[in-house]
């Protein structure tokens, strides 16, 4: 008698996630997990899937997103979707949805508007508990996961302001750390260009990270400099977390600004070196030669002190203008600039909120001078900041695609889109993870097919903690994705980034099909992932 599975996908190419070289083969599902992987001769399927030629490989995992508040608009984001994606990293750059006080809930959805956009939502979740019951409520087509941000959780015990903590704000801020763990968070992130996590002091950020430490979780940073300090930047970073004992990931780790891109083999030789000194060190990149962000983040750090509204205030102030923009030319020690690294030339709109700037959008600064018959380049940055209050998102050319290439090849690099979703976006929203297999894998030959999929699937699932996706084995979930490796490509650009790719036929999240061919469906699938912790001693945690 045949066995009746509810999904048997034959005849593919499988490639199961742990580098190791494909084979052919069937995989059966059932109720959500793979059953059965082999020559399934005799056995059917309530659903059948011929992938003759195709590769069958784990769904993908996109390490640095910035859905979190879209997913709560729409439980299916097709743009991530359809590169195969069917587990998402949320709470990115320190930065996020939770957790979030009712004190400050005005002002920090202005603060997000650049960067997470500012969908019609209720924000009406405090803890990440809340939050995560939220998007488990709109039943999200596709699996999530969150980092506890550290701005977050600095915004709950002392505000907004631009001063170091106290050595009992530290504590508490530990205390806040450990409930949002406990809660499910994954990990913690930071993002050190971004109010408030830049006005912490290392001394803070140790603290924290010494309850990493305790849990066993990534810090995943967005760190300080990412061009013209980099070394120094990971040198303090590396030795800090050789003290708390905790694994180090880099957020979109890349080298800025032409005159510091001679230093990309020394970048991944600290990264080498900490590896053999015993330190856990991993990192994502997305792979585009642009970066994107809020516009916003040209400002130096001080203008951001008090939050957004206090950032518009020193907006109409033409003494503060004058020395941003004096600032913003030159840099200034510990602080990156990122006008002075792409200058006005290489920075494009892609988003505003309000109709009287939407022929900005998908416009360098100096074109949108042009049409203004303005040269006063940073002063019309900074207008456009303080007449969209904050809610403009940015491209910024300032990555060199040979370094891009040298970084895919190290074998403890992932792949996030990091990719802004209102607006013009980045095209690395739509086309990251096939732009990878088709360009650096296929045509450039920068890795083997198997090495790459393993950097997008059991390499993240490790890092994250998620024990049941990544390779595709009998009893684990059934994330699948199926692509042909001969057609692959990303099909979005800078000037037309909202296209979806070429290549990707089929992806499977917890054995329900979502996306099939041109088919989209917004099915119930996914699941929202709660890490769970072993109890620690009570030194160390109260309660348990």
């Amino acid at each position: 008698m045949n066995d009746l599975h509810d999904l048997v996908i034959r005849n593919g190419r499988i490639i199961d996630g742990t580098g190791s070289p494909w084979f052919y083969g069937d995989i059966a599902v059932d109720l959500g997990k793979i059953s059965k992987i082999g020559k399934l001769t005799g056995e059917t399927g309530k659903t059948e899937i011929d992938a003759h030629h195709q590769i069958v490989c784990p769904g993908f995992i996109d390490m640095h997103v910035h859905t979190d508040l879209f997913i709560l608009a729409d439980p299916l984001v097709e743009a991530k979707v359809r590169q195969g994606i069917t587990t998402e990293l949320l709470g990115q750059d320190g930065i996020a949805a939770a957790p979030l006080p009712d004190a400050y809930k005005e002002d920090w959805r202005g603060n997000l508007s650049g960067l997470d956009g500012n969908p019609d939502i209720s924000w009406d979740w405090n803890t990440i508990d809340d939050y995560l019951k939220k998007i488990e409520d709109i039943h999200p087509s596709y699996n999530l996961a969150v980092l506890a941000p550290h701005g977050n959780i600095r915004m709950e015990v002392m505000g907004l302001d631009d001063r170091p903590a106290t050595d009992e704000e530290i504590g508490q801020m530990q205390k806040v750390l450990r409930r949002c763990l406990d809660e499910g968070a994954v990990g913690m992130s930071t993002g050190l260009i971004y109010p408030p996590c830049c006005f912490a002091e290392m001394k803070e950020l140790e603290a924290l990270c010494m309850v990493l430490g305790e849990y066993g979780v990534p810090l995943v940073i967005h760190q300080r400099s990412e061009g013209d300090e980099i070394l120094e930047s990971m040198d303090e970073l590396i030795e800090m977390m050789k003290r708390c004992g905790a694994h180090l990931h880099f957020s979109h780790l890349k080298n800025c600004g032409q005159f510091n891109w001679h230093k990309t083999p020394e970048v991944l030789g600290k990264i080498d070196q900490a590896r053999a000194d015993g330190l856990e060190v991993t990192f994502d990149q997305y792979p585009y030669p642009a970066g994107s962000t809020m516009l916003s983040a040209t400002l130096p750090p001080w203008a951001h002190d008090g939050g957004t509204e206090m950032m518009l205030k020193r907006l109409e102030d033409p003494a503060l203008s004058k020395r941003m923009i004096k600032e913003m030319e030159t840099a200034l020690e510990g602080w990156d600039s990122i006008s002075k690294w792409a200058g006005w030339n290489g920075i494009i709109v892609t988003s505003v909120e309000s109709e009287k700037n939407q022929d900005c959008v998908g416009k360098t600064i100096s074109e949108i001078g042009k049409i203004k018959n303005r040269t006063d380049y940073a002063q019309i940055a900074l207008d456009l900041i303080y007449e969209e209050k904050n809610a403009v998102g940015m491209i910024d050319f300032v990555i060199n695609e040979d370094d891009i290439k040298m970084i895919v090849r190290h074998p403890a690099g992932t792949l996030g889109t990091d990719g802004l979703l209102g607006g013009e976006p980045h095209p690395r929203a739509y086309g990251s993870f096939p732009r990878v297999l088709g360009r650096f894998v296929r045509e450039e030959n920068v890795l083997p097919l198997e090495q790459m999929i393993r950097r997008f699937t059991s390499q993240p699932a490790r890092i994250i903690g998620l024990q049941d996706r990544g390779i595709l084995r009998e009893g684990l979930a059934a994330d699948i994705v199926i692509f042909d490796p001969d057609t692959i490509i990303d099909q979005a650009t800078f000037e037309n980034p909202r296209q979806y790719n070429i290549g990707v036929d089929k992806v499977i999240v917890n054995g329900e099909v979502v996306i099939d061919g041109e088919e989209a469906y917004r099915k119930p699938a996914g699941i929202v992932f709660r890490r769970k912790y072993s109890c620690l001693p009570l030194s160390q945690k109260e309660g348990c």
